[in-house]
C-alpha cells in the first residue's frame, strides 16, 4: 500500500508545510479505484470524508481533479488537501438570540422561535439551538447534547426545557420516560373536527418515504395524543379548527402524523398534507401551525411542580383573523394553571 510522503521524507507526518498529503501510487496498484486507494492509504480519515474531498475537488491525480471511481494506472502522484468538514463546527458556540423564559442552576426554559433547528445534523451543522446554548451557557459543553432532553421540529415554535447539570438531566429524562412532563400544544388544522378525542396509533418511519413518519406502523413505537377543540373557523369556505393537543408520548412528528391520520392536517404543513383543501395554496402561511404553549414538570432539586405558559408568536397571532378567529379563543393562563393542577393532583 502506498505511504504518504512529505518533503522531509518522514512517513509518519501526513501534513506537509503546504497543508497537503502527498501519495505516490505503485505500479502494482494499476486498476484500483481512487477512493479505495485513498481509504487504504489514509486510515485516519473516514471513507465518507475522503469521498467528500474528492467530490469537492480537494484531491488531485497528477495535477488534475478526478472522480472517486477513477481507475488508477499506477505510478501517479496524488495530492490530498484536507478540508474542514461541517460537522467539525456542530458543537461550536454561536451567538444566536434565544428567548429565555426561566433559568436557575438546574434548568433553562426556552421559547423556541420557528425556523430554529434544535440539534446539529446533516444539512444543519450550525446555527442550531445547541450552538446558541453553548454560547450563552459555556458550561453545557460538559453535558450530553448540551443538556437538551427533548426536541421541537424546526418549524414548530414554543417551550422547551434544557438541563443545566448532570443531576437535572437525569431527572428530566426520567420524567419524560415516566410521561409526567406536561406538554400542551396549539394546533390549527383543516377540517370539522370532533370536540375532543384521543389518538392511539404507533408512530414509526414511513417504509415508502424515509423522510416521513407514519401512524399505525407495525415497526413504530406506541404513541398517544389527546386533543380538544378550542374554536372553529373558516378560510375560503373550508373548515378550520384550533385544537389543544396534549402528549402522553413524545414521538417524532407525533401531533402532525396523528392529526393527519384523522384527516385533519395542520395548516401550512409541507410534509403531512393528506386531505389538505385546494384553497390552502391561497393561505400565506408556510410552516406547520403548531406551537408548544405550556410546559409543566417537577423541578429536579426543589421537587416543586412548575408550569410555564407562552402565547403563540406573531405569525400565528396574525393567522387568527385570516381563519375567522380572534385572540379570545386562545387559552387563558389562569384556566390553564387550574387545569394542569387538576391533572397533576389526579
Amino acid at each position: 500500500m502506498a505511504l504518504p510522503q512529505t518533503p522531509d521524507s518522514n512517513p509518519t507526518d501526513y501534513i506537509d508545510e503546504e497543508d497537503f498529503i502527498s501519495l505516490d501510487i505503485p505500479l502494482e496498484m494499476a486498476g484500483e479505484r481512487l477512493d479505495k486507494v485513498l481509504a487504504g492509504s489514509l486510515p485516519d480519515y473516514s471513507r465518507n470524508r475522503l469521498k467528500a474531498w474528492v467530490e469537492a475537488g480537494a484531491v488531485m491525480v497528477d495535477g488534475k481533479v478526478t472522480k472517486a471511481r477513477y481507475l488508477l494506472r499506477g505510478g501517479e502522484s496524488i495530492k490530498v488537501f484536507p478540508q474542514e468538514m461541517p460537522e467539525q463546527f456542530a458543537f461550536s458556540p454561536e451567538d444566536i438570540k434565544l428567548d429565555i423564559v426561566y433559568e436557575d442552576e438546574s434548568l433553562i426554559v426556552i421559547n423556541k422561535q420557528p425556523g430554529l433547528v434544535v440539534h446539529p445534523a446533516a444539512g444543519n451543522w450550525s446555527g442550531t439551538l445547541l450552538n446558541g446554548l453553548l454560547f450563552h451557557y459555556p458550561e453545557l459543553k460538559s453535558l450530553p447534547r448540551a443538556g437538551i432532553v427533548h426536541r421541537l421540529d424546526k418549524d414548530t415554535s414554543g417551550l422547551m426545557v434544557v438541563a443545566r447539570s448532570a443531576q437535572a438531566q437525569t431527572s428530566l429524562v426520567r420524567q419524560l420516560q415516566e410521561r409526567t412532563v406536561g406538554r400542551r400544544y396549539l394546533a390549527w388544522v383543516w377540517g370539522d373536527t370532533p370536540s375532543q378525542g384521543k389518538v392511539l396509533a404507533s408512530v414509526g418511519r414511513d417504509q415508502r418515504d424515509r423522510l416521513r413518519m407514519a401512524a399505525g406502523n407495525a415497526q413504530g413505537k406506541p404513541a398517544a395524543t389527546l386533543y380538544r377543540r378550542l374554536a372553529k373557523g373558516v378560510f375560503n369556505e373550508s373548515n378550520v379548527a384550533l385544537l389543544e393537543c396534549r402528549l402522553e408520548t413524545g414521538r417524532t412528528h407525533q401531533i402532525r402524523v396523528h392529526l393527519e391520520s384523522l384527516g385533519f392536517p395542520l395548516l401550512g404543513d409541507p410534509v403531512y398534507r393528506k386531505k389538505t383543501p385546494g384553497v390552502a395554496k391561497l393561505l400565506p402561511f408556510e410552516r406547520q401551525a403548531l406551537h408548544a404553549y405550556a410546559l409543566s414538570l417537577q423541578h429536579p432539586l426543589s421537587h416543586q411542580w412548575m408550569t410555564w405558559f407562552r402565547l403563540p408568536p406573531p405569525d400565528l397571532m396574525d393567522l387568527l383573523p385570516q381563519v375567522g378567529m380572534t385572540t379570545e379563543v386562545l387559552p387563558k393562563e389562569e384556566a390553564l394553571l387550574a387545569s394542569i393542577n387538576n391533572d397533576h393532583q389526579s
